[in-house]
Formats: structure tokens, sequence, C-alpha cells
């Protein structure tokens, strides 16, 4: 119970404090291969492209102790891509939706046709098209975009950001925001558990007070002694609690485990299951609309390649190939310290574009949630860490476990001879 609180004299708190896991990003894109045919009201045909993989450093700062038996901090990503382990370059060129467009052209749709003639008139004179060809480093990390300055002048507030645009402009380098959990010295049970983010016990992205809530840890490690049953942590990249549930149990490199997937119902719609109609307004099951925390944007987040979805998703382009093994995220963890082993957690950006009309640059285009992007997050304890960790958590504990049996069995005999000898003496 030492070893898994937060604090500087146990053995899990340098590991708590700078990760030493070796983290991976690996980001695969979803290509347009039609996108004039697609203008004129065809099926989007898609085709993967990637993994473009990124060596992950993550390190806290700011930690800080309270008395409430808390500790605030920041955790900062710094990101490194990897040639050698990625199928092609950043250089390369991919065919995507022009994600800024397309994205505005919807956010617009019910404002007034002249406003919207207007900005069809100023896409124009800046050639901007309803699909884009740019590198892998420019859709990812920003472009430089006369289209942000132009929107922001004739409809200002619709998309509240200046400079360069990119999906992961500001993961980067950035921080998740200020976590407070708690350190688990009075109470075992609650360490890790999340006592706020940026200051709040709830966020106020979404319409129904339980889809609000801040539950569970930050992802990171969860309290000892776990049960087979749940865990919840909290993900500003999805702006909500996650929910994932046991699967079954098993082993990593000789590491007793619970392995924890994501259910059916986590980006269910409310119809299919009414505790998610708080996300909502909801289309099909298996994407969930983050338009409120995502600049009121037409985006949604899925499981890769509509995994666990409704099958008209899949089935409204071509290309996408569902499968347990490929696009399942897990968490397996030593459920005695709730420290995971090994991890993959991933996510698809979806966008979801449509004809607007008066504005001539979205063509005809028939409205579906288009896949831009997946990605997953992967790393498992390995090396001198692994090492470590088997030692002082699971194979000392064993011996000392065994070892009490050795001695109870030692002592019966024991506890027999000296109860003959008091009845012989009397």
């Amino acid at each position: 119970l030492q070893n898994v609180r937060i604090d500087p004299n146990s053995i899990s708190f340098q590991m708590w404090k700078d990760i030493p896991v070796p983290f991976y990003l690996s980001v695969h894109f979803f290509e347009v291969l039609n996108p004039k045919q697609v203008l004129q009201g065809a099926k989007p045909v898609l085709s993967q492209r990637g993994p473009y993989v990124y060596r992950e450093y993550r390190y806290k700062t700011n930690i800080t102790f309270h008395d409430n038996d808390t500790v605030s901090y920041l955790e900062y990503r710094n990101l490194f891509f990897q040639p050698d382990l990625s199928n092609g370059t950043e250089e390369e060129y991919i065919v995507v939706p022009n994600i800024l467009m397309m994205g505005a052209a919807v956010m617009m749709e019910k404002l007034p046709n002249v406003l919207k003639i207007l900005v069809s008139g100023a896409l124009a004179g800046l050639k901007q098209e309803a699909f884009m060809n740019r590198t892998v480093g420019e859709i990812l990390w920003g472009y430089e975009d006369p289209l942000i300055d132009t929107i922001n002048m004739l409809v200002p507030g619709l998309i509240p950001f200046k400079g360069k645009f990119g999906l992961f402009v500001e993961l980067n380098n950035s921080n998740s925001g200020l976590f407070t959990v708690n350190t688990g010295m009075k109470d075992i049970s609650q360490v890790h558990m999340v006592d706020s983010w940026n200051g709040l016990k709830k966020v106020s992205y979404w319409r129904s007070s339980e889809c609000n809530m801040i539950n569970g840890t930050a992802g990171e490690m969860w309290p000892p002694f776990m049960p087979p049953t749940s865990l919840e942590f909290y993900s500003p990249d999805a702006c909500r609690s996650m929910t994932l549930v046991y699967e079954r149990s098993g082993k990593f490199k000789g590491v007793p485990t619970y392995r924890f997937v994501a259910p059916k119902t986590l980006f269910a719609n409310g119809t299919d299951y009414p505790p998610n109609e708080g996300f909502c307004p909801c289309m099909q099951s298996g994407i969930q609309n983050v338009s409120t925390c995502r600049l009121n944007a037409p985006m949604f987040i899925s499981h890769p390649h509509f995994y666990n979805a409704d099958p008209s998703l899949v089935n409204a382009v071509e290309g996408l190939h569902p499968s347990k093994d490929q696009h399942g995220l897990f968490l397996d963890v030593h459920p005695m310290t709730g420290i995971p082993m090994n991890c993959s957690i991933k996510l698809q950006l979806n966008l979801y574009i449509k004809q607007v009309s008066g504005i001539i640059q979205t063509g005809k285009v028939k409205p579906v949630v288009l896949p831009l992007l997946w990605f997953a997050e992967s790393g498992s304890i390995e090396g001198s860490v692994l090492t470590q960790f088997y030692n002082n958590l699971v194979l000392i504990p064993s011996l000392l476990d065994y070892l009490q049996y050795i001695f109870l069995g030692l002592s019966v005999p024991l506890i027999i001879s000296a109860a003959v000898l008091m009845a012989r003496s009397k």
C-alpha cells in the first residue's frame, strides 16, 4: 500500500512523475481517392495511409501537494517522428477534405443566404476547394491559411482561433490541463482519483449532469485491489469520462493482469443507451458528437473504422474494415497495484460533410460522417522497470504469501506437540 501512494518515498512515485514507459502515437490517415466524384454525390472511396509513428515523452511539472490529501500537476507531452517505425514520411501528400472550409460550411448552414453567398465568393477568390492535397505534417501540426482571417472577418466568432490550423496543433509540447488527484495517503481506495480538472469538479460541455461528471482517474494508474468489474478515467481529448469494462484475466510477461475494454455502449446514441442522451444531439450509434468542445465544428469521435458502430456508417463509405484485434482499445492492469502493464487507446476523428445551399464549393456532397484519421496511443512496461516492478510488487509479495503458509504449516505440529506435552505434564 505504501508503494502505490503518490508519495515521494514510494516505489511508484518516480514512475508516476516521469513515466518511464515508452509510449508511441501511431496515426493512420484516410485518403479520399475520388474527391471529384464525391462532389457530384458519389460515395467516398477511402484508402488507409500510414502509420505515421511518434515517440511520446510524458513528464509532470508544477507538482504541488495540498493539505486535503490531493496533489496538483501539469503533464506535458512531447512527440518526435520515428521514420524507422513509420510507413511513410511527414512530407507525403494526402488528399483529405478541406477540414476548415467544409466544417465552416456546415456551421454556417442556418445563416442568411446573402452571407453564405458572400462567403462562397470569398472562397472562390481564395481558390478554396472542398478537398485539399497537403502533407502529413501540415494536416497534423498546422499550416497557414488565409481562409482563417477571411472567416474571422466575415463571420466573427465562428472559428475563435487565429494562426495555423492543424488537427494536432495543440497536442505537441503542451499539457492536458491542471489535474488535481488524491494521493491515497489517508484513504488508499481514493489514490489517483481525480478531485478536479482545471479547477472544475464537472465540465459544462454536455446536456446532463451525469455526462458532465469528472469520474475516475487521469488514466495513468488506478487504486489497488481492483475488482474485475470496470474502471473509469477522465479524458481531456474526448472531453468526457469514459468507463471500460472487464473482459478477462491474463498475464503480461509473468505479471497477472485484468484486461479492460470499451463496451459497445461507450459511443452509443441516446436511443440505444439512454444514459448517453446527455451527449446528444446524436446521429447513429457508434459516433459521439464532440462539437461542443471542438469550437462547434461538426466533429465526431468513434472507434477506428467505425468498430462497434451502426453498420450504416461503414456502408456510407468504401474502404473500411472494422475488426476487434486491429481497432478495439484495451488496458491490461495489474489488479493488486492498479498500475497498467500494457495498453492501446484508439480513437478516430470524423468530419460531418454535406452540401450547403449558397456555398457552391460543397457541390452535391451527400451527408456523410467522413473518417479523417485514427490514432493509437500505446505503451507497455519493459526492461529494468518491468524487472523492478516484478521483483518488488509481484515476486516478493508472492514469496511472503507462500512463507506465511509454510510457517503456518510448521506451526501446526509445534502447537500439537506443545499441547501433548502440557497434557502429559498434568
